[in-house]
This record gives C-alpha cells, structure tokens and sequence, in this order.
C-alpha cells in the first residue's frame, strides 16, 4: 500500500476537524486527539476505510503496471541512447561496427522514446483522472461517514474539540502533546464496532 500511495501521490486522506460545543465545556473543557493517518494501519486501523483502499489499489493495479512497464522501457531506450552516442562520438569505432547503421539506430531509437515518452504523458494523465475519480466514488463517501462519526463520538463522550494530530504535525504546528489526549485508538473501535451507515459507490 505504500508504493501505491506513494506513485500516486495525489490522494492524500483529508483533515477532519470535529468541533461539538457542551454547556460544561465552559469550566472544563475536553479537547481529544485523533491521528487520522493511523486510519489505514492494517492491523489497528479503520476496517472499511482499509477494505476500500485496497479495492481501489486492486482495481488501479493494471493501469499502473503498464504505466510501471512503460516507464521501465524509457529508461533502458536512455541508457541505449546513451551508449550510442558514446560510440558515435568515439574516434575509435571497433571495425565491425558501421557508424551509418549506428546512426540509424540511434535515429529509430530515439523516435521510440519519444512516442513512448508522448504515450506515458497521455496515460499517466489518464490514470491520475481514473484515480481520482474512482477514489472520489469508494473512498470519499467513507471519509464523510468517518467525519459524521467523529462529531458522533465527540458529543457522546463530552469533547469540547477533536483535532487532528497528522495535519497539524504536517503543518509544523503539533510540537508535543500528552499522550493521554490521544484518542484514536477509542475511536477507530468506536468505528468499527459502529452499525454501517454508508457503503461505497461501485
């Protein structure tokens, strides 16, 4: 799941922010912790957040395989390319080798990469289209669902305010905390434990 979530940097889970004023919060109020990046942890994370994730890198895996292939082709035509100009720039050719056939392979060569260099372009963008797109259809409403679960869980156990420690550690604002705060793992059980309310878009 890494290297999927790394390609395709673009899909980020996105701050949820949980605000629920209470009459007593006035002289005490309760302030919770959430890590929302440990939503996608296999082993202790959100269980349909984790199963569409997974469909969505299942689904994506052929567009990014040929993309994977195609980048693969590209850097091996460079280093070709490479060493045909190294040896059309050496003065010393071996007698074997016919420097016009040399310069037309390098020539036949680089009109590969570069069609194949036009292609990656097309389809890397198409991919990046698809995945938004299918991400916006099995994931986004899971997000939602886990955005209304958290003012759920916030207003039934009291909390003035639930921030999100992995934006705020991101946006350099989250410098220590007492770890007593932290809540996640509270409510990722709260979560998974709760009736499902939303099913994602095939």
């Amino acid at each position: 799941m890494k290297t999927f979530r790394s390609i395709v940097a673009v899909f980020a889970f996105a701050a949820i922010f949980s605000i629920s004023a209470f009459a007593q919060a006035a002289a005490n109020p309760k302030i919770g912790i959430v890590n929302t990046g440990a939503f996608g942890d296999i082993k202790g994370g959100i269980t349909k957040y984790i199963t569409a994730m997974g469909s969505l890198q299942k689904e994506m895996q052929p567009d990014l395989t040929a993309l994977q292939t195609m980048g693969t082709r590209i850097q091996g035509l460079e280093k070709e390319l490479q060493t045909l100009q190294d040896q059309l720039s050496s003065d010393k050719l071996p007698p074997t080798m016919d420097k016009a056939k040399l310069q037309t392979t390098a020539q036949t060569k680089y009109q590969e990469y570069q069609d194949l260099g036009r292609q990656f372009k097309v389809k890397q963008e198409d991919y990046k289209v698809k995945l938004e797109r299918r991400e916006a259809a099995v994931v986004s409403p899971i997000s939602r669902d886990i955005g209304n679960a958290l003012q759920e869980f916030a207003k039934k156990n009291g909390y003035m305010m639930i921030l999100d420690a992995s934006k705020l550690d991101g946006a350099g604002l989250l410098l220590a905390f007492d770890e007593k705060y932290d809540i996640t793992k509270d409510f990722v059980t709260f979560y998974n434990t709760r009736p499902a309310t939303t099913a994602a878009v095939k």
